[in-house]
């Protein structure tokens, strides 16, 4: 049976957990129907930085290899993860990866972990990133594990589409899934069967 560890996104938000991301959405319940065993644990809360988080979830893998499918800013917890970790994780799926470098979204999000009390240099590091936050261009081109890239679809503002172009350029081998809609938003319903067959397809 295939391991599927799930990375929730959010960042440094109020009761953003895989319970609201994951469980409530249904996406835990859909992969098991279609036969994967399904890990979904809570990433570390308002950590300074992204391999920290990685650590944290490095903590929760199995024995195996797991395929990993990050959302959101999970993917960058998640790609740290794969970079620190290639013996473990066999394969990488970012869903709606979070967009790095663009100045408006940046400031916005800046502002959002200051109110939340991060400080100046945990922001840095938490924002740190071209098109991924907290990974170089180097590091994504070294990617080892087989990478699957979900977009968002509409695209938003954090979460462009231009960041799955930009890491499918990247990364060598990189596969575009169908896009759909983020999992905790409301109108995420009619899509869950559409996005768990992506991966299902990707896991396989």
């Amino acid at each position: 049976m295939t391991t599927l560890l799930l990375v929730h996104g959010g960042l440094w938000e109020p009761g953003m957990d895989a319970g609201a991301f994951w469980r409530r959405p249904g996406v835990v319940a859909a992969l098991e129907e279609r036969g994967f065993d399904v890990l979904a644990p809570d990433r570390s809360v308002r950590a300074p930085s992204w391999p920290i988080e990685a650590e944290h979830l490095a903590g929760t893998l199995p024995a195996q290899p797991v395929t990993v499918v990050a959302g959101s800013n999970g993917c960058s917890a998640a790609m740290r993860l794969a970079l620190a970790r290639p013996d473990a994780v066999a394969r990488l799926l970012l869903a709606w990866p979070a967009t790095a470098g663009d100045a408006r979204i940046d400031a916005r999000t800046a502002a959002a972990l200051a109110a939340a009390g991060a400080t100046p240099e945990t922001v840095t590091a938490l924002l740190a990133g071209e098109t991924l936050r907290g990974v170089t261009e180097p590091e994504l081109a070294g990617l080892t594990p087989q990478l699957g890239l979900v977009p968002a679809d509409p695209p938003d503002p954090f979460h462009q589409r231009r960041t799955v172009d930009a890491l499918a350029t990247l990364v060598p081998g990189a596969t575009v899934l169908p896009g759909c809609t983020e999992s905790p938003r409301p109108d995420f319903g009619p899509d869950l069967d559409r996005f768990a067959d992506a991966v299902a397809a990707f896991a396989g």
